[in-house]
């Protein structure tokens, strides 16, 4: 059977072991970044936004494809709520959760209740098979394709995962309740094969993925910071120490020996998901540390020589004017070397789009229009926090960062992009709540 596996845009990591999967099962596969396949044949869609959703050439790709006999069926993270994918883009069937046996299974036995995890439309409505159970971490080479050195996800050809599960709560992400809070680590030999194929293929560099890379090795409720050093130790010898990076790490998911790691064997950024100043809104993301805690963290880091970056989210439903102030307030003491801000966008399936529908417009950042400073620009007051943290974080980066028009328009422009997702994204999971 032809088989086309479709990552719109990049090659997720999901699209990649899909791919392999099913390459090993004896299929003729493509993996690919453009929305083309031959008619007639299969395709699966590996589909990580909620903006994919609203995506009118997915629709029109999906609706054309079908109509010359081809199969489409929808995976990846967006198949938290099969009833939105299933409503807004109208494919053969939506693979849920973990879709590794639900993908052979459609392949094998077609749309059916008998196959588990997925969803689609029987003829009184939407029939879910109900979920399929977690899948073996351990697992053959994924499909690399031949041009993943053209790739760059922040500085990385790709994300490689080495462990599924989080054990955090973050009321915004969707990894525990995708992947579950059990920490479920590959082995470190897979691993490591898996690095050279990727070296072997072209990748330049390869960054630790799974939502928090410190867990790789976790059990018992414990860190198990010698299997994380160990798994650097092994892809810096294929990679080179530059060539590799675990940025995405929680505040309380550090040790002596997981910063000496990352420092040894990495680019020696640490990326923590510190997203406010104030303690209310940290416990209202279910973050499970305070601002204090961070604090530490940061200054554990700087005492082993790394860099410290730190991603923030504002315009959180019921976050306050004075609350947004406790955050460029923790900025202004920490001087970060890099921040990344981003609008809270309810992902579908989450606590965090569960509270943007509880809330009201006037209550809700994303929709209140600003009428303080930024009143002439018509930004919403989300868009005004984020426009103005991020020309407020400038003053406190290493080195000299001057706000000129150029930077000041770009900012602008992403501000009310970003907006414009978040509010069109609250609007489609209103239609289905």
């Amino acid at each position: 059977m032809k088989v086309f596996v479709i990552s719109p845009g990049m090659y997720t990591y999901g699209a990649m072991v899909i791919a392999g999967i099913v390459r090993d099962a004896g299929h003729e596969v493509t993996l690919t970044r453009t929305l083309e396949a031959s008619p007639g044949e299969t395709v699966f869609l590996s589909l990580y936004s909620t903006q994919n959703l609203m995506d009118d050439a997915l629709k029109s790709f999906i609706s054309t494809y079908r109509k010359t006999g081809g199969r489409v069926y929808v995976g990846g993270p967006v198949s938290a709520v099969p009833d939105m994918v299933l409503g807004e883009l109208a494919p053969d069937a939506v693979i849920c959760g973990e879709g590794e046996t639900g993908a052979l299974a459609v392949l094998e036995d077609g749309v059916s209740a008998a196959v588990p995890g997925i969803a689609f439309m029987g003829p009184d409505g939407i029939v879910f098979s109900g979920p399929a159970p977690p899948c073996q971490v351990s697992r053959p080479l994924p499909f690399i394709p031949s041009d993943i050195a053209t790739q760059d996800i922040r500085g990385a050809s790709a994300y490689i995962e080495t462990q599924r599960g989080c054990i955090g709560a973050c009321t915004f992400c969707q990894v525990p309740r995708f992947f579950g809070r059990d920490i479920r680590s590959r082995p470190l030999d897979e691993i490591l094969a898996e690095v050279q194929a990727f070296k072997g293929a072209g990748a330049k560099r390869l960054s630790v993925s799974g939502g928090t890379g410190s867990l790789y090795g976790y059990a018992d409720g414990k860190l198990n910071d010698e299997a994380f050093a160990e798994l650097l130790q092994g892809m810096a010898g294929i990679m080179g120490q530059k060539n590799v990076s675990s940025p995405d790490i929680r505040v309380d998911c550090i040790s002596d020996t997981v910063l000496d790691a990352i420092r040894d064997y990495t680019i020696g950024w640490v990326f923590f998901g510190l997203e406010s100043g104030s303690d209310r809104v940290l416990r209202l993301m279910g973050k499970g540390a305070t601002a204090a805690q961070a604090g530490e963290a940061i200054e554990a880091c700087r005492a082993h020589g790394l860099h410290v970056a730190g991603s923030f989210i504002v315009g959180y439903p019921t976050e306050t004017a004075a609350e947004y102030e406790e955050t460029k307030d923790f900025i202004a003491q920490y001087a970060l070397d890099d921040v990344f801000i981003s609008t809270a966008e309810p992902i579908p399936g989450t606590p965090l789009a569960d509270l943007a529908l509880r809330t009201p417009d006037a209550e809700n950042p994303a929709f209140a229009p600003h009428t303080g400073e930024y009143k002439s620009l018509h930004l919403t007051e989300a868009e005004a926090r984020s426009f103005d943290l991020r020309m407020h974080a400038d003053l406190f980066k290493p080195g000299l960062h001057v706000v000129t028009d150029q930077i000041f328009n770009a900012y602008l422009a992403e501000v009310r992009k970003d907006g414009d997702t978040v509010r069109r994204a609250t609007k489609l999971i209103r239609r289905y709540a």
